[in-house]
């Protein structure tokens, strides 16, 4: 007769194998749903959430209104691309060149600086805040995991989507509107790249009310945009 303790062990390990192929089934699952379904919610939005009403705030509202990438104006696609993930179109989901620079010359901390756009949606889609190498491990597989699944310009369509542009602001449609009562498809390049622009620290940095700081980021991502060759670039990729 096998020991109990050992026969309650293999019961442990079989059940946490089931649950661990369940949620990534159900993960796979989803990423194929979203290929062709508007995404309705994003993990970063259900924490945001959770995390007002725990606090006892019940006003705040997490929102986000779908839009198709026809119904956003190319400089936003663009503005992003050149603020946070200038070799969007070139790599498979992590820059490798990137994470090597931040951590060789500005360490772990500014890792952000190395999250690619595909990292970043990922993240926002599927994980919760935070650093630690458990997340960034397990960002990096879904990272790998939606490159091969989604098109870059479905990933890039998602993140316009689902990045938070301030306090219950989600999504570039939900910004447009909020900070210049206009929808995403008659944004400006300048107003492109001022959303672009406080998408680091979106909690922190105001769009309605930008610093000298963000004033400066702002013309900073307006001449990448030109170097990068201004809208064609989103053609030539095939991202528009």
């Amino acid at each position: 007769m096998k020991p109990k303790h050992t026969s309650w062990l293999r019961k442990v390990k079989k059940t946490l194998l089931k649950g661990f192929l369940f949620c990534i089934g159900l993960w796979f699952l989803a990423v194929l749903l979203w290929t062709v379904l508007p995404v309705p919610f994003s993990a970063v939005m259900a924490e945001r959430q959770i995390s007002a009403w725990s606090s006892g705030n019940f006003v705040y509202r997490a929102h986000s209104d779908w839009v198709s990438m026809d119904n956003i104006s190319p400089w936003m696609p663009l503005a992003v691309i050149a603020s946070e993930d200038q070799r969007f179109p070139e790599h498979w989901g992590i820059d490798f060149s990137a994470v090597n620079t931040a951590l060789t010359q500005r360490g772990e901390d500014h890792l952000r600086g190395a999250s690619t756009l595909s990292q970043q949606t990922a993240k926002n889609m599927f994980l919760w805040d935070g650093r630690s190498w458990v997340r960034k491990a397990i960002e990096a597989g879904m990272t790998l995991g939606i490159e091969a699944i989604w098109r870059k310009k479905r990933i890039l369509t998602v993140y316009l989507n689902v990045a938070e542009f301030g306090p219950g602001i989600f999504g570039v449609e939900a910004a447009s509107q909020a900070y210049f009562h206009k929808p995403a498809k008659q944004l400006t390049e300048s107003q492109a790249a001022l959303l672009a622009a406080v998408l680091p620290s979106p909690l922190r940095y105001k769009a309605q009310a930008p610093s000298r700081y963000i004033q400066m980021r702002q013309q900073w991502i307006i001449r990448q945009m030109r170097q990068l060759g201004g809208q064609p670039f989103l053609t030539q990729h095939h991202l528009y």
